[in-house]
């Protein structure tokens, strides 16, 4: 299970082990519009929705990468810890830059 937490929207994604894409859940196929999809709410309704699909299709059991600076992480985090399915591997992967983009030439006046 893949969790993209973004500033503007969150997404779930389960694969297989092979990395294919099973099923999916996202702020839009929710009924969230604008502003509304980056929120907490909005994630955990996500993250549930993508439960539900997850166990009517007869997961048992997940490894769960989470990626992205948004809010959701952490909604997502509180709904898989009451979901009732065996989490055998919690990961942060998000890209986290070790020296950042070059600066800017000096200015010469």
């Amino acid at each position: 299970m893949y969790v993209t937490s973004t500033f503007n929207t969150t997404r779930v994604t389960f694969t297989d082990t092979n990395g294919n894409v099973v099923l999916w859940s996202t702020a839009g196929s929710c009924g969230f519009k604008g502003s509304k999809r980056s929120t907490p709410f909005a994630a955990t309704t996500i993250v549930e929705e993508g439960l539900r699909k997850a166990k009517a299709a007869g997961l048992t059991s997940i490894e769960v990468f989470l990626k992205g600076p948004g809010t959701g992480k952490d909604a997502a985090l509180r709904v898989l810890k009451t979901s009732g399915l065996d989490i055998n591997l919690l990961a942060d992967i998000t890209p986290i830059p070790h020296n950042g983009c070059r600066s800017k030439k000096p200015r010469r006046v």
